[in-house]
């Protein structure tokens, strides 16, 4: 992953300037994730540029959830190509926009109330040149536009970091997929979440475990050397039966 810096300053509107202190610059970086070949700048078959904010929230950096969760689209890309893909809590998007990129048809999704995340999302979109919807939603709430929502993949990286946010996220998880029948849910996240409060959601909200892998299992060591944690990457479904995802229903790639 290559980055570059810059700063930018804004005035407020209707004021020249003269008499008001200037606004502190706004630091931006633009970060260059490659995949395939070597994943490298000389070597790779697809690049996604991604732009940061390192002075705003976790939604404005790429966390390596993130980049395991983009690795994992594009190794199964012909899986996403023509697929309906919705990524929840998107942020920089980076998973989402890989999808897109392969021939995915895709809707970003963050928190509706954070503009600046949303704003920058739509900027990263223009900046990769795709066309994604880019949607306001929040989870546990039922606003109008999540019921035109029928993906066969819903994306989520990192999404399982917040206990207290656990139950509105599978709620929303929980809806999406029993209004698109045949979908799945595909996220990482670190185990710091506790793999086992996820077990008694899943069972919950009536949701089974299709695989379960360690997230640096398919990561090229490129990438892997610069990342730390660990890192789970779950695929899951409904259940009508409920039954126990454990790490028993592990595949292989």
């Amino acid at each position: 992953m290559e980055t570059t810096a810059s700063a930018s300053t804004s005035t407020p509107e209707g004021d020249s300037g003269q008499h008001a202190a200037a606004a502190p610059p706004r630091m931006t970086t633009v970060s260059k994730h490659y995949f395939g070949g070597a994943s490298s700048d000389l070597n790779h078959d697809l690049r996604v540029d991604i732009i940061e904010n390192i002075e705003e929230d976790y939604g404005m950096f790429v966390w390596p959830c993130s980049v395991i969760l983009a690795e994992y689209v594009w190794q199964q890309r012909s899986r996403f190509t023509a697929s309906t893909v919705v990524e929840l809590g998107a942020g920089t998007s980076l998973p989402g926009l890989v999808a897109a990129k392969v021939g995915a048809d895709v809707t970003l999704t963050d928190i509706a109330h954070n503009t600046e995340v949303l704003n920058n999302i739509r900027q990263v979109c223009g900046l990769n040149n795709v066309n994604c919807t880019v949607l306001g939603l929040t989870w546990g709430e039922w606003d109008e536009p999540i019921f035109d929502l029928h993906p066969d993949v819903i994306l989520g990286a990192d999404v399982l970091y917040d206990s207290a946010k656990f139950d509105d996220l599978f709620a929303t998880v929980s809806f999406l997929l029993e209004n698109s029948p045949g979908a799945v849910f595909i996220t990482t996240y670190h185990n710091r979440s506790g793999h086992h409060l996820i077990e008694f959601l899943m069972v919950k909200w009536g949701l089974k475990c299709l695989k379960l892998l360690d997230g640096f299992s398919f990561l090229p060591s490129c990438k892997a050397a610069s990342l730390q944690g660990n890192i789970q990457l779950v695929e899951i479904a409904l259940d009508k039966e409920k039954p126990n995802c454990s790490a028993a229903d592990e595949k292989n790639l």
